[in-house]
């Protein structure tokens, strides 16, 4: 009887989580998230979880699946996240953190799921990688590498993304190894995995000049960067290759980094990345252009020439709706590249010596400080 009971007690549990799941996908308000937590819902979930985990029988399958989704769900919302973090030391998020070492596809992919939601703020990621939870998303990810499960890897991937967010993080999680499992993945042809592969590199070389160096110096990864900077069909996976591309010289000011990207053909990517509707995108790879013409211009010159380069920065000075930074990195620009013939030249055609005079009197002084120097260099080299 006594079993009986409690399986009766399950599926009727198990309505009730199918309806609140439904109720939850159709209004995701916060407040009712925290209500559920607050109600002992998180309970009732792990109790389906813990009774369906070992079952084949599909009806099984199919409660674990809501069940262990809609755990997630739950943790969406700010608050019911919180609470049930609780430190760190929260019983529940022990109890997530326990399904990433799993056998069970649903639950590794619900256990980085709910680590990627937990790691929502500094204070959750900064503890969850000092008690050693990256490197149970690297063991997940090593066991997804050959015909690995896409939905896994994107979800390990976002994690590791998220918890790369905190400048304190950073280093810890490169001597933990990650770069090297992220970049097991660079042949994956799934867009939502380069994706998020791409991302987590980007975060993880964010001020760390001696990782941005070693992996700017790969070649295999800049040719698939470079790959991927063309991926028309997929504008995330092409936006985040030309960040990633931009972000590995600014983070390294590497010779041998610059010269691996022109060597890849990264240069002219860099000059279509600085037309970008984004303004950060704009800035990142103008920064990185300024890089490339400072350390080997000879090298890149005739990628420079070939990518239109001088036109594009005389359209970024003319256009009035150019932000401040755009302005001012594109004279930074132009007085890097007059030391080479061919670059001069089409400066001197262009007539960037009116240009750059009318934006002495910019509203900006940064903007117009930077006219005046460059004026008088471009002045002093006609």
């Amino acid at each position: 009887d006594h079993i009986y009971n409690k399986i009766a007690k399950i599926k009727t549990v198990f309505c009730f989580i199918r309806l609140v799941s439904l109720s939850l996908s159709l209004s995701l308000s916060d407040v009712i998230k925290l209500q559920l937590v607050d109600a002992g819902l998180v309970e009732c979930l792990l109790e389906v979880v813990a009774q369906t985990v070992d079952s084949d029988r599909e009806e099984d399958v199919a409660q674990l699946k809501t069940a262990s989704d809609l755990m997630v769900l739950l943790l969406l919302g700010d608050e019911s996240m919180q609470k049930l973090f609780e430190g760190g030391k929260g019983s529940v998020f022990q109890r997530v953190l326990s399904w990433v070492p799993s056998n069970n596809h649903q639950l590794q992919l619900a256990g980085a799921l709910a680590i990627a939601n937990f790691a929502r703020n500094d204070g959750n990621c900064i503890h969850m990688v000092d008690t050693g939870i990256v490197q149970k998303l690297l063991e997940l990810l090593d066991r997804h590498v050959e015909e690995g499960n896409v939905t896994v890897q994107h979800a390990a991937l976002s994690a590791l993304r998220n918890l790369a967010i905190p400048v304190v993080n950073k280093s810890k999680m490169l001597l933990a190894g990650v770069s090297d499992v992220v970049l097991k993945f660079l042949k994956s042809e799934m867009p939502p995995v380069q994706f998020k592969l791409l991302g987590t590199l980007r975060m993880l070389i964010d001020t760390q000049a001696d990782a941005a160096e070693q992996l700017g110096t790969k070649a295999k990864l800049v040719e698939r960067l470079v790959e991927w900077c063309e991926a028309k069909d997929h504008a995330g996976v092409m936006g985040e290759s030309n960040r990633l591309l931009s972000a590995l010289i600014r983070h390294s000011k590497s010779k041998d980094v610059v010269r691996t990207v022109i060597q890849g053909g990264g240069v002219k990517h860099l000059v279509t990345m600085a037309t970008s509707e984004h303004m950060i995108m704009q800035n990142e790879a103008l920064v990185a252009l300024g890089l490339i013409a400072a350390l080997n211009l000879d090298c890149a010159e005739q990628d420079f020439v070939g990518a239109n380069l001088v036109q594009v920065l005389h359209k970024l000075l003319t256009d009035e709706h150019s932000a401040p930074e755009i302005k001012y990195n594109s004279m930074i620009l132009i007085c890097s590249v007059m030391g080479s013939e061919p670059l001069h030249k089409e400066v001197q055609s262009l007539a960037f010596i009116d240009v750059v005079s009318s934006l002495r009197s910019d509203e900006n002084k940064t903007v117009a400080h930077q006219a005046s120097l460059t004026e008088q260099r471009l002045t002093a080299q006609s």
